[in-house]
């Protein structure tokens, strides 16, 4: 194996879509690679895994990095990349499915159904006598609360606007991209609770984070409308489950419709728990593949970053054959620090860029000629400085 070789390390089982945007000649993967570059997961838990200190990147192939032990890996600068909005759509297709389940009654109609017996005369006579027992209601008119306008819930937002529904949204944090694709019929809300108060039916499409964790509990479910359904395909710990029991049992809720089954939701007629099918069709598992496959490949080999969830993005053009890219922790003077050495070893700087996020900065550096043998040690032995890598075009 040459040194222009990459070596990545799959934890899972990845889309083989994704996987042939390795070059074969550069890139060599596996479940068995040996002190890989990357490392490729989906759901394995990294949190006990001893991270082979060869390892320049983590990609994700999905959107959540709850099992990567991402703080770890931004003290060693290494950074861990997702998808976010990859499996989107599959995830917006579920949602308006898990609508459509509670506004028909589908689940129990499919149980009643289930269960009939006899010859076809007498299915029938059950049928007509029973089906009144599930009658539901049509979408037009109706409102929809969304509580985050992310990729998933701005398209959510479309879908239900073209299902003839009214759309209130919310959202502290909504980016610009997210705002310019989101449909101009979407009511904007304030508040988390605007939007409980007004809405029908209210969809989850939220990071889980402290501040989210238990954001659905029996003091914001006070405030809903009677009969309203709830549904969760963003995160289990955004809903406090036991709230949402006793909302239903008191018939505040209609019903709750979620893609995390829990030992307490088990049995409950009123609680529609699908088993994590959220990113589940060959089509997300593909696009997340590729999507964050390109994401490591451009940092392997240009230093680039994008969706990493512990840097910043730093994308630069290469206008020089020869690239050092800088992990650093952001404090005062770096950039001064490394444009120092560079010019103490008699390299003149071409373009740089430099960005920061939180904690840690990142900075891509092309310069006009070789580096020579020992900057990237003076580099790195600077206070504050986390991983150098030199980036030279491969010839």
């Amino acid at each position: 194996m040459d040194n222009h070789t990459f070596k990545v390390l799959t934890l899972n089982s990845i889309s083989g879509v994704g996987l042939k945007r390795l070059p074969a000649g550069d890139y060599a993967h596996g479940a068995q690679v040996q002190n890989p570059d990357a490392i490729l997961v989906r759901s394995h838990d990294m949190h006990a895994m001893d991270i082979p200190a060869s390892v320049k990147a983590i990609g994700r192939a999905g959107a959540g990095v709850n099992n990567i032990p991402v703080e770890k890996m931004s003290k060693r600068g290494v950074p861990v990349f997702n998808a976010p909005g990859a499996n989107a759509n599959a995830v917006k297709e579920l949602v308006i499915a898990g609508v459509l389940l509670a506004a028909r009654n589908l689940v129990p109609a499919l149980r009643f159904t289930a269960g009939l017996e006899g010859d076809d005369k007498t299915l029938h006579k059950l049928v007509e006598d029973g089906k009144k027992e599930f009658s539901g209601f049509e979408l037009p008119r109706h409102t929809l609360g969304v509580i985050g306008l992310g990729k998933v819930g701005s398209l959510v937002a479309d879908a239900a606007i073209k299902l003839g529904m009214n759309v209130l949204g919310y959202d502290p944090h909504i980016t610009v991209d997210a705002a310019w694709s989101l449909p101009s019929q979407v009511r904007k809300a304030h508040s988390v609770e605007e939007v409980l108060k007004a809405s029908d039916f209210v969809t989850l499409h939220v990071p889980l984070l402290d501040v989210t964790r238990g954001m659905i509990g029996a003091g914001r479910i006070k405030l809903m409308k009677n009969g309203a359904v709830l549904l969760n395909f963003a995160r289990e710990g955004i809903v406090d489950d036991a709230a949402v029991l006793e909302a239903l049992e008191a018939k505040k809720l209609r019903y709750y419709v979620c893609d995390f089954p829990a030992q307490k939701l088990q049995g409950q007629p009123r609680v529609v728990a699908l088993p994590h099918l959220g990113a589940s069709t060959g089509e997300a598992e593909d696009n997340c593949a590729v999507m964050v496959v390109d994401q490591i490949r451009d940092f392997l080999e240009n230093g680039n970053i994008q969706n990493a969830v512990n840097f910043p993005d730093v994308v630069m053009a290469r206008e020089a054959p020869f690239r050092l890219a800088i992990a650093n922790a952001n404090v005062p003077n770096m950039v001064g620090q490394i444009s120092t050495t560079m010019a103490q070893a008699g390299l003149n700087i071409h373009n740089m860029l430099n960005k920061s996020k939180g904690e840690m900065a990142y900075t891509v550096v092309d310069v006009d000629s070789s580096v020579p043998a020992g900057v990237c040690e003076r580099i790195k032995a600077i206070d504050g400085v986390l991983s150098v890598r030199y980036l030279p075009v491969q010839q």
